[in-house]
């Protein structure tokens, strides 16, 4: 089903008496089948270990060259594989939901999480290691079919609350998974953080399949098989460009060829989904502003957050005798940012009730805004511990906010059959954003380093600069936000239970 953005309606034929009774029904099944303080503790538990699984390795990245015998340039794959898989599944996941059913389709992706983790605990070679890391990634598509399967069950006024917290699970999830992964690695063997991994798999798993009603809400048509393929390709050829930069050389023929290839086949992509009848993304709904903004926003504010992410651990555990680093071990490094994960899950009230009383739109920009300031802080103030737990905290205070209003922006502009969708598709540009950051950062730091101990360590003014680079793409998501619609047509058929009223979006 497509919309045209001046005319927000679905295209289907208005239900009969009948169909409207039977779906209302539906409705009314799904908010009584579960307590909703149940459902929303499974989901956020389930969004907190897909996103651990991107997080999961970082603290034995150094060392995999040496535990698997092989090139730090091949080793580096474990981690590609994991954000590619991720950032191509994710929206196909979406897809699906919205048709087959969203419940379904956690299960089937905390299986592929399951038997991911079960490869990489069972090998030590790098070819294993790196397909069970890339079937890992695709638990990132949990995170979106979560928000949307609250969407469909929970009553509007516990919907605003549960958004924000499962949304906060991208960002908790990886900071959490910081020092635990640092702690199982110092105190174990390195497969049992993997084995861990399948652990968390099967409890999720047994409390979606207990715990989490059946989805009844799906929309008509099929699957678009080579709208997947092509979007598959496309994303590929960009991100592997992206985020391989660094080690081919940004004007290397693979590069180049790569990242051209990409586009082009996006470009086809976008053609041939404007014309299908039912599309794996309707790009009609896409570019509706409030939708296309926000996405644009997502990927600044994903740049913003990694940013942190790669700069601020490298700048904890660097020696002090560099003149820059603070000497921490990656275990203390771990727990000193930890804190920013915590104050994402404890925005979620927060967030909710300011987007209650404020919108959506509002949130949103508030959120870019703490983030601006966190960067500005960091920028003149990175020499002590416990100023870099302070710039960490304060990001994690606006990406809370910011993280919270966007699953609330993208459902009141899209029709509820592609919630799931639009959801996959706002997750894809955050990880759009967290690439870039990886890459970008890579260069600012390699590019103002200087020799230490055999070696090259970046300098002040690189992290300076990093910094300031981080708080100017905060910036702009502001700049975006400030222009989505405060007021846009809202879609008729709201998957939301009868008798709810949508939040605000000003």
């Amino acid at each position: 089903m497509t919309t045209t953005p001046d005319a927000p309606r679905e295209t289907a034929p208005a239900p009969t008496a009948d169909a409207s009774a039977s779906d209302r029904r539906a409705r009314e099944r799904l908010t009584r089948t579960r307590d909703p303080r149940v459902v929303v503790a499974v989901l956020a538990f389930s969004g907190m270990v897909a996103a651990l699984m991107q997080m999961l390795v970082i603290p034995i990245v150094p060392s995999f060259p040496e535990l698997l015998d092989a090139d730090p340039a091949d080793t580096a794959w474990i981690i590609t594989a994991t954000l590619l898989a991720g950032a191509i599944v994710t929206p196909i996941a979406g897809r699906l939901g919205d048709l087959l059913g969203k419940r379904r389709v956690v299960l089937a992706l905390v299986v592929v999480l399951v038997v991911g983790s079960v490869v990489c605990a069972s090998t030590s070679d790098l070819l294993p290691l790196i397909v069970g890391r890339a079937l890992q990634g695709t638990a990132l598509g949990i995170i979106p079919l979560a928000i949307s399967i609250l969407r469909d069950t929970l009553p509007a006024d516990r919907l605003g609350g549960a958004v924000a917290l499962v949304s906060a699970t991208l960002g908790f999830g990886g900071a959490i998974g910081l020092p635990l992964s640092a702690w199982i690695s110092v105190t174990f063997d390195w497969h049992v953080l993997f084995w861990t991994a399948a652990l968390l798999g099967v409890v999720v798993f047994a409390l979606v399949a207990l715990l989490i009603p059946v989805s009844t809400l799906r929309t008509e048509g099929r699957f678009d098989l080579p709208g997947a393929i092509g979007l598959a390709v496309g994303l590929t050829g960009v991100l592997l460009a992206v985020s391989k930069g660094n080690d081919w050389g940004w004007l290397s023929v693979g590069t180049l060829a790569s990242g051209l290839a990409g586009l082009a086949v996006l470009a086809t992509w976008g053609a041939y989904q404007l014309r299908v009848t039912s599309p794996l993304v309707d790009l009609r709904v896409a570019v509706r502003p409030a939708v296309l903004l926000t996405n644009l926003a997502s990927v600044a504010l994903g740049f913003a957050l990694f940013g942190s992410n790669v700069s601020l651990p490298q700048l904890l555990e660097l020696p002090a005798e560099t003149g820059v680093g603070l000497g921490q071990t990656v275990m203390v490094a771990s727990l000193c940012l930890a804190p920013s994960g915590v104050v994402m899950m404890l925005m979620a009230p927060v967030a909710s009730r300011a987007t209650a009383r404020f919108g959506a739109r509002v949130c949103l920009i508030a959120g870019g805004l703490v983030i601006v300031l966190s960067y500005a802080v960091a920028a003149v103030a990175f020499s002590q511990v416990w100023q870099i737990v302070l710039v960490s905290v304060l990001i994690g205070i606006g990406i809370g906010l910011a993280y919270a209003a966007m699953p609330t922006l993208i459902m009141h502009a899209v029709p509820a059959t592609e919630t799931a969708a639009a959801n996959g598709l706002n997750t894809l540009m955050r990880s759009l954003g967290t690439t870039s950051a990886s890459a970008v950062v890579g260069v600012l730091l390699t590019a103002n380093s200087t020799p230490f101990a055999g070696t090259s360590v970046p300098t002040e003014a690189g992290f300076r600069l990093t910094f300031v680079i981080g708080g100017a793409v905060a910036l702009v998501s502001v700049l975006i936000a400030l222009a989505i619609p405060r007021r846009e047509p809202q879609y008729e058929g709201s998957s939301l239970p009868t008798g709810s009223v949508p939040l605000p979006v000003r």
